[in-house]
């Protein structure tokens, strides 16, 4: 019987206490002395501040303090955690990013003020006294049209580009367009995306005067990277003085990792009235001021030659980034975008230029996948058109160019390790029951439906890394991961890591990787993450990176900790510790053998040997930096069935084979590959954050207007990992996994409905009125 628990689908431990209304968010915290936050924000998306009167809300009852732009103007502004430089190789336009607004407003939603009292509805009654007068200026919203529009959204871009990036061969790309015997065209919007976890953004921030210490509780996938930010580039305050604690967190999807302006002020607030200042986002704030994410417009064009070889691809995008830089939201066109251009195919030639722009709304940075899906939809779209005009099976074309020779360098600056397109395509053929399809399709016409297939074949490169490329790349933070393992003398286990869970269920598998390594139970191991004052310096959770690196640096402190563990075994078992054998929790030689647990007891209690060199105890610290990212890969097939009458398209099928290298917990996989399908379904056929081009007001403010997609709007998702291919540069051979799902799915659904309406693209998201609008115009 196989005991080990690495591998096994075992349910998650954590599921409980939130399925039972257990889980400690920071909305539950009330701490003493409690007060409130109010933020006002702006009604303009352009608008210079003229008049802004507080007098009277400081004297309203229960008001501790009003906090204006003014009141910042000593600190600096929010930080941008990469700098990319511009072709001529000219650094990126970096305006001050306020903590509120102070003389001119950006972006509907941004804040410009800030009201403390002891109660909500007093800082809310209070703030509504607070007098703005403001001229309206000229907005800009359009990403196609920013950069000549005429109105800057800040003087210091005065066209409104923040950079113009290339990445790729221009000459040789040019030279294979010209001998193309075939070229595929697209042009097309990657829509702007509004995130929407379950739990708003929220935080609670509580200085004590006596040490002068302050804590902040936070809705966070990166408490360190919070505390980092905050001190070191914003408020000044020593490191050590603020420690920063993300308790449980209902989702993030990207949105939660960067420092926003509502935490900085609330800690600075703390700190002036020296009583905790709590804040909780309504959902209308979260779709004015959560970062926003995608809003690419694209031009794509590929080159084949006349036995359907790819020979060149050329991308231009212009990426909208907002009235502001977000933290990560430089990298995420360039770097995390046209790097993954090449796909899963074998293209000599590629270049892609990304410009930039600024517009006057709300920040875009990184949501799940961040880039990614924007390539993929790219490669994707452009591929599955391409074979359609020549004539061919989309997936005879895939085979076609399919890369099968690895390491593989790419044209593009990535250099995948290893891969096995092939088993995941023709496990997807299988898995969607192809053979099945034209008896499906023909059941749908009977019934006056249109029915189509779409597939779309995804790379991603996740776990970011290393350090050291990054930073020659533009990032200004490290991007490793830490692990504290401590062994407790019972032989119970403790691990600190530097990883953060909001949904990944890290309590589960962290824990069956520590149970697996040591041959211990899995109810004896404790995940701890989350809090700065507990946890070593890590890096949290974005990027599918949470097992590969985050679980890599367990591994490391797991050696650690097994090495002394040998040494001491080998003492009680009079050998040499070469000659001890570790399996399923027992150091063995010959026919003598300890438990770990009694090693564990003998590290605390060392009166049975001499302790030589060895200091007491059994706790060990490892830092991973990767040596490259990992490359998960897999195949994604849709089938859609389409009303004519009314252009509604319904999800019939959709089906999903991936290559995620080891896998430690199988349905914790599925459900990040389903979670990942729905949200790229929502994007494909529902979500779309709409500002009105003149006013620059978002006209989907509420989900009245965005529309998220419910249970009927998706299908029983089929979802198969094979064993794959093993990441070759990391000890546990793991990849990443969180975003698959939504880095495939938008190509798969919008070719399936190309392939149903007889089409060479529908603009996401497709609407049933924008596909009632296409069969309009095919009618005539």
């Amino acid at each position: 019987m196989n005991t080990n628990p690495i591998g096994q689908a075992l349910p998650r431990r954590e599921d409980h206490r939130f399925l039972v209304g257990r889980g400690r968010y920071t909305d539950d915290l009330v701490l003493p002395h409690q007060t409130y936050g109010f933020f006002l924000r702006s009604p303009y998306a352009h608008a210079r501040i003229q008049r802004l009167d507080t007098s009277d809300a400081r004297d309203a009852p229960g008001v501790r303090l009003v906090l204006t732009g003014a009141d910042f103007r000593a600190f600096g502004g929010l930080p941008c955690g990469w700098l990319i430089h511009s072709a001529d190789n000219s650094p990126m336009k970096e305006p001050r990013h306020p903590i509120l607004a102070d003389g001119v407003l950006r972006h509907v939603g941004e804040p410009y003020a800030l009201v403390v009292a002891d109660t909500l509805a007093q800082a809310k009654a209070a703030a509504a006294l607070i007098v703005l007068e403001a001229e309206e200026l000229p907005a800009v919203a359009d990403t196609a049209h920013a950069s000549t529009h005429g109105t800057a959204v800040h003087p210091e871009a005065p066209d409104n580009v923040c950079y113009r990036w290339e990445v790729g061969d221009e000459a040789a790309t040019t030279r294979a367009f010209e001998q193309a015997a075939h070229v595929t065209r697209l042009a097309f919007r990657n829509n702007r995306l509004i995130p929407n976890a379950i739990e708003p953004r929220a935080a609670n921030a509580s200085h004590n005067p006596a040490d002068d210490h302050t804590t902040l509780y936070v809705a966070n996938q990166n408490p360190h990277l919070e505390r980092l930010l905050m001190c070191a580039f914003v408020l000044g305050i020593p490191e050590h003085k603020l420690r920063v604690i993300a308790p449980d967190v209902g989702g993030g999807f990207g949105s939660k990792i960067f420092l926003y302006s509502e935490e900085t002020a609330l800690v600075h607030a703390s700190r002036q009235i020296g009583r905790p200042v709590k804040w909780t986002a309504e959902r209308s704030e979260c779709f004015l001021s959560d970062a926003h994410g995608r809003d690419h417009v694209t031009e794509a064009e590929l080159a084949l030659d006349a036995q359907g070889q790819f020979t060149g691809l050329r991308v231009r995008t212009t990426a909208n980034l907002g009235a502001y830089l977000s933290t990560f939201a430089s990298c995420v066109p360039t770097i995390l975008y046209a790097t993954l251009l090449a796909g899963q195919y074998r293209t000599p030639a590629i270049h892609a230029e990304v410009t930039a722009v600024f517009t006057h709304t709300a920040p875009v940075d990184a949501y799940r996948g961040a880039g990614r899906p924007e390539a993929t939809y790219v490669v994707e779209r452009l591929v599955e058109t391409a074979a359609r005009e020549l004539g061919l099976s989309p997936v005879e074309l895939r085979r076609r160019n399919f890369i099968r020779q690895f390491p593989c360098a790419t044209p593009v600056g990535l250099t995948y390790d290893v891969g096995d397109y092939d088993a995941t395509l023709n496990g997807v053929l299988e898995l969607a029951d192809l053979a099945g399809y034209p008896a499906r399709k023909a059941v749908s016409e009977a019934r006056g439906l249109k029915r189509g297939i779409g597939y779309s074949c995804y790379i991603e490169a996740c776990g970011l890394a290393p350090s050291h490329l990054a930073g020659q790349l533009g990032a200004r933070a490290g991007l490793f991961e830490s692990a504290l393992v401590r062994v407790h003398p019972t032989g119970k286990v403790s691990v600190f890591t530097g990883s953060h869970s909001h949904g990944q269920g890290h309590e589960t598998s962290f824990a069956q990787l520590v149970a697996g390594r040591l041959g211990i139970p899995v109810e004896d191991v404790d995940i701890v993450h989350g809090d700065t004052g507990r946890i070593p310096f890590g890096m949290g959770t974005y990027g599918s990176r949470s097992l590969a690196v985050g679980g890599s640096a367990i591994v490391k402190a797991l050696d650690k900790v097994l090495d002394k563990a040998r040494r001491i075994a080998a003492y009680l078992l009079d050998c040499a510790p070469e000659q001890v054998q570790f399996e399923n929790g027992v150091f063995r030689h010959g026919e003598r053998q300890r438990r770990f647990t009694d090693i564990a007891l003998a590290a605390y209690v060392p009166h049975h040997y001499p302790l030589g060199e060895m200091e007491p105890g059994l706790e060990k610290l490892a830092f991973y930096d990767p040596a490259n990212f990992t490359f998960p890969a897999g195949s994604h097939v849709c089938e859609v069935e389409i009303d004519p009458r009314t252009g509604h398209v319904k999800v019939d099928r959709f089906s999903a084979v991936d290559d995620f290298g080891n896998v430690m917990n199988p349905m914790i996989v599925e459900g990040q590959v389903q979670g990942g399908v729905a949200q790229g379904i929502g994007q494909a056929l529902l979500e779309h954050g709409v500002y009105d081009p003149d006013s620059g007001q978002l006209l989907t403010g509420s989900y009245m207007d965005y529309a998220m997609p419910r249970a009927d709007d998706i299908p029983d998702i089929a979802v198969h990992t094979l064993p794959g291919t093993p990441c070759p540069h990391n000890p546990i051979g793991a990849k990443g996994c969180g975003e698959a799902g939504t880095i495939g799915a938008p190509a798969a659904v919008i070719n399936a409905i190309c392939d149903a309406l007889g089409v060479k693209d529908v603009p996401m998201p497709a609407t049933p009125f924008q596909v009632w609008q296409i069969l309009k115009e095919n009618a005539k």
